[in-house]
């Protein structure tokens, strides 16, 4: 059956088929001559004119289906006055169409709330008023009120209050997020604290949400691959029906034998399963935040080989990090975060976040700058405290600075790691330089070796960076291959080259991706920052930025075909054993036709298991959750000071021996009374819940010897400390000096980094 048998009122013709076989049943009993024949009969013209107009068009469309073996076995029962057969055959296709019509009602409800959830109005603040509008007028630059339990009409800035926003419906992330006053908020989200302001960034048709309704929009008007494989199966399942039936009609020397191999065979149930668990699929996906364009692309990303994956946004977070801040000036590391956040906090430059996250973590308090200007891609100035401050590029904060040793190594240090540099100079001196980068997703080398375990044979990482950055990258997180400097055709060169090698994914989210995402046989869009050209192109949108995504996605696609294949073959071969009884005789074109009926509900329900279980996503801990956010804050609290341990060593040269002295007995400090005590505490608390979530790959082991190597490289610091003369450290003390801090900076940085992934499995 095409599924578009007995349309176009499915309903009203089971309900007509219905009240026709009761009707008839009612007539029997009572024994009214030939009536109840009649109203069989006439029962079964009514849906047969219905279920050839629906063939027909089929045919027309180059679909060959077996509402053909439909029509034969409704006109073989009129023509062989088997009037109660072609009633129940009326009655079992109707209600086979609803089924399934049921099926895809049911299977696409998720992605239905989507739409039904778009904001219609939103409340625009005018001086002291407060007027709404439409959500079509809202324009950039507003000030919008977010009310309690309203959806966010337009992506924005929090300009007041704090925003606490449940985004369970575009990342399947139940958790809520709060927001402070200055962070992004995208649209789509509900808001699930107290009343807060809006500024808009951009309009309600560029949002974020406008354009996960246009994605959508686009899946529920697809139509998957794999149903046009069912309707190959279909065409030899026809021949094979025909064959059986004119076997059974000559060996048994009567029609009704091959009435009866026809109605077993009515309708397939291959038909019916193959959209169901498709379209259930899809809609699975899409309650985790992956919206999918249709069965396509699912069938397609649950058979990949070769993956390809963009680095920045998509391995990386694509948000930059301040990772050290070194000081020139007699300012502390504190006071050059403080200048320089007070500056950018009215900056609209994209290191400004950065920025700004940084002087939060520090607890730093900040003034609101005086007589800002911004000079964009050079960097902006402005009065903080009546001082005057500069941060940006060096030619524009401190073009006479001279190049002293300790500049020339900050330089030496992000062309080694590929990092970026914001300079500060408060009237006129260059005080200091926080360094930046873009950090490795924690999630990523966890995903990439689910995906390995999924059945990913081979993964590239291709992008527009220098190649010893991306190399540095594709080391830590295992990708097989690394495609450097690479513009955006040339990414389309590399998607053709690989292409050879198996069904072949790409991941990206700028729009530099779009057109490699077009051409890889599916494109997945990192889409959780809005309604980019990578979100258009692609054909899978992971709305939670989170690698972890792909991997449920490509779970949820490889249990998908393997349901649907499942119903398919399970159904084919019910019916083939049906139709070789029926052939033999043993079955009636009146049983025959509740036989199928069954094996239909049957499969079809078989088919709606992909709408849940299998276990995709592990169980998640609430005391886990908790513990995790508080490992997490630590380690972002101790970051800056693990970042100052390889700027000490660096600058070490340059400090007298008194100030030297100073700050390592500084470090030594920190790390004995906040580094270790956290460290032991992570062993005591986290590692047993990690040890029980993760049994059969149990990590605590190689973590717990990582624990014991920075215990002690600490211990050796310390020593090496205590042991310098009270004046400070000799020129023979800093080559000593220097190793222990490099090794504990190096093996912190790593240590870090691989308990972040593992504690991004308690989040869920």
């Amino acid at each position: 059956m095409s599924g578009e048998a007995a349309s176009p009122w499915p309903g009203r013709l089971l309900g007509l088929a219905a009240a026709g076989l009761l009707t008839g049943g009612a007539l029997q009993v009572a024994g009214v001559g030939d009536a109840p024949g009649w109203v069989w009969g006439a029962t079964s013209t009514v849906v047969l004119g219905a279920t050839v107009a629906s063939a027909v068009k089929g045919l027309r469309r180059g679909e060959t289906g077996v509402d053909l073996i439909a029509v034969l076995a409704m006109v073989g029962a009129l023509l062989l006055g088997e009037h109660l057969a072609g009633a129940i055959i009326a009655v079992m296709l109707t209600s086979g169409a609803a089924l399934e019509r049921f099926a895809v009602a049911r299977a696409r409800r998720d992605l239905s709330a989507l739409l039904e959830r778009a904001p219609r109005v939103a409340h625009r603040r005018v001086g002291s008023d407060i007027v709404d509008i439409d959500v079509a007028q809202v324009a950039l630059g507003d000030v919008l009120i977010v009310k309690p339990g309203e959806v966010v009409p337009a992506d924005g800035i929090v300009c007041s209050g704090t925003a606490v926003l449940d985004e369970s419906a575009l990342t399947g992330e139940s958790r809520p997020v709060q927001l402070d006053v200055g962070v992004p908020v995208r649209s789509g989200g509900t808001n699930a604290g107290a009343p807060f302001e809006l500024r808009v960034v951009a309009s309600a048709a560029e949002s974020t949400y406008a354009g996960i309704i246009r994605l959508v929009e686009a899946a529920e008007q697809s139509k998957a691959p794999f149903v046009r494989l069912a309707d190959r199966y279909a065409v030899g399942f026809l021949g094979l029906t025909l064959v059986m039936s004119a076997v059974a009609w000559i060996a048994g020397g009567s029609p009704v034998r091959a009435l009866a191999v026809l109605v077993v065979a009515t309708p397939c149930p291959l038909i019916l399963a193959a959209p169901a668990a498709i379209i259930a699929g899809v809609s699975r996906a899409a309650r985790h935040g992956i919206i999918v364009k249709g069965g396509g692309p699912l069938e397609t990303l649950a058979r990949i080989g070769v993956l390809l994956l963009d680095k920045t946004g998509t391995v990386t977070s694509g948000r930059p990090q301040v990772v050290a801040v070194e000081v020139f000036g007699s300012m502390s590391s504190d006071d050059v975060v403080r200048h320089a956040a007070s500056v950018e906090q009215v900056s609209v430059h994209p290191f400004a976040p950065a920025i700004l996250a940084e002087a939060r973590s520090r607890r730093v308090e900040l003034s609101f700058p005086l007589e800002v200007r911004e000079q964009m891609g050079a960097g902006v100035g402005g009065s903080v405290g009546g001082r005057r401050v500069r941060v940006g590029q060096l030619a524009f904060v401190a073009p006479a600075a001279p190049r002293t040793p300790a500049l020339r190594s900050v330089e030496l240090r992000t062309a080694v790691d590929g990092s970026s540099t914001v300079f500060v100079s408060v009237d006129d001196a260059l005080e200091g330089v926080l360094v930046l980068q873009d950090p490795i997703r924690p999630e990523s080398p966890r995903a990439l070796r689910s995906l390995r375990a999924a059945g990913v044979r081979r993964i590239h990482m291709v992008t527009g960076d220098h190649p010893d950055v991306a190399e540095l990258v594709g080391d830590v997180v295992g990708v097989d291959r690394v495609f450097a400097e690479r513009t955006p055709e040339e990414k389309v060169e590399v998607i053709r080259a690989v292409r050879a090698e198996g069904v072949t994914a790409m991941v990206g989210d700028g729009i530099n991706d779009a057109p490699a995402l077009a051409l890889a046989d599916v494109g997945i869009a990192m889409g959780a920052r809005g309604a980019t050209a990578a979100s258009e192109a692609a054909d899978v949108v992971l709305t939670a930025d989170r690698l972890e995504g792909l991997v449920l996605a490509t779970r949820i696609a490889q249990r998908t075909r393997r349901i649907a294949l499942q119903s398919v073959f399970a159904g084919m071969g019910l019916s083939v054993v049906a139709m070789l009884f029926a052939a033999a005789g043993y079955i009636t074109p009146v049983v025959g036709a509740v036989l199928q009926e069954g094996i239909d509900v049957l499969v079809i329900l078989n088919a709606l298991r992909a709408l849940g279980g299998g276990g995709l996503v592990a169980p998640r801990r609430a005391d886990a959750r908790g513990l995790a956010r508080g490992l997490a804050s630590a380690h972002q609290s101790l970051r800056p000071q693990v970042s100052e341990l390889a700027a000490l060593a660096a600058r070490l040269d340059s400090l007298a021996p008194a100030d030297a002295r100073a700050q390592l007995d500084g470090l030594r400090e920190m790390l004995e009374t906040e580094l270790l005590p956290h460290e032991r505490e992570e062993q005591q608390t986290a590692y047993p819940l990690l040890g029980e979530m993760l049994a059969d790959e149990d990590p605590t082991g190689p973590l717990i010897q990582t624990h014991n190597e920075i215990h002690r490289l600490a211990r050796l610091f310390g020593r090496l400390v205590s042991q310098l003369p009270p004046d400070g450290p000799r020129p023979e003390d800093l080559r000593d000096l220097r190793r222990a801090l490099y090794g504990l900076h190096a093996i912190l940085t790593l240590h870090f980094a691989q308990e972040e992934e593992l504690y991004s499995l308690f989040e869920g």
